[in-house]
């Protein structure tokens, strides 16, 4: 996808490769005969997913998540089925940038599939910032979550992605919802992980949203479909039900982190039916 204008910023969504998740955990109590519609699964259940940070140029340049970067095992690289023959260092030189252009990249939260790229393992296996010019922004109590994790988030909470950006002194922690950058905000959302939070980006009257993990594909445009792996799905409920009239009334672009076709679009409703109209 070509860069978007949105007033005095411009927004690209960038690549991290591909991977697969079951599907039944990626749509919770939805029957697999009605997700499968949307989302083929394979013959180990897994459904395709994209891993898609988005780039924002504006007073600084930012970048919002990062994939799950080079550092996985074969076991895992199996598992997830990860495919990362291209990924952002390639999408950001479509941009005409590198890792060094980066000056914050900031988190909706720190599950490997959203933080893994913010660290790189180096051919000797020393882990360092994939972006040494940046300063790493992250909600304070998702690194409080993330650095103690439990029985229930410890798959998705991998050490290496984000403890090493505090030993490097990149780290930024800040609280509620803050203003990241001119005409950048993030917003709490709870639901997937108790600190999750889309970023809400407007400039120049119009604005876009950065949704991550709380509808990160096409498919899980309805209210109901949420995935098994919410950690508090009343609460992805409550928002999303809030969230997606408020996105059609005032007209959001909408970023879907993890849809393996569609990288934006707006949401619509016609005769009760919520679909995405994408953006060509």
């Amino acid at each position: 996808m070509s860069a978007i204008r949105l007033g005095d910023l411009e927004l690209t969504s960038l690549f991290d490769g591909y991977f697969r998740l079951d599907g039944g955990a990626m749509f919770g109590v939805v029957p697999k005969p009605l997700w499968e519609r949307r989302a083929p699964a394979d013959d180990r259940n897994r459904i395709a997913l994209a891993m898609r940070p988005l780039l924002v140029r504006g007073t600084r340049t930012m970048v919002i998540d990062a994939g799950a970067g080079n550092k996985m095992d074969a076991k895992s690289t199996d598992i997830y089925a990860i495919d990362r023959s291209r990924n952002i260092v390639h999408s950001l030189a479509d941009a005409g940038l590198t890792v060094d252009d980066i000056e914050i990249a900031l988190a909706s939260h720190l599950h490997f599939d959203h933080a893994g790229g913010f660290t790189t393992r180096t051919d000797s296996g020393a882990v360092r910032p994939t972006f040494p010019n940046a300063r790493y922004v992250v909600r304070d109590q998702e690194w409080e979550d993330a650095t103690h994790p439990h029985e229930r988030n410890r798959a998705s909470y991998l050490q290496d992605d984000f403890v090493p950006l505090k030993t490097a002194g990149v780290l930024e922690l800040v609280s509620g919802d803050a203003e990241i950058m001119p005409g950048v905000r993030v917003r709490w959302t709870g639901g997937h992980a108790r600190s999750h939070q889309v970023v809400m980006i407007e400039s120049g009257g119009r604005t876009a949203v950065f949704t991550a993990d709380m509808i990160p594909t096409t498919a899980h445009v309805d209210e109901a479909w949420i995935m098994g792996y919410d950690l508090y799905p009343m609460e992805t409920l409550a928002f999303k039900r809030s969230f997606v009239r408020e996105a059609i009334e005032r007209e959001y672009l909408i970023f879907f982190e993890h849809d393996p076709k569609i990288a934006a679009g707006y949401i619509r409703e016609k005769d009760g039916r919520k679909y995405v109209d994408p953006l060509a």
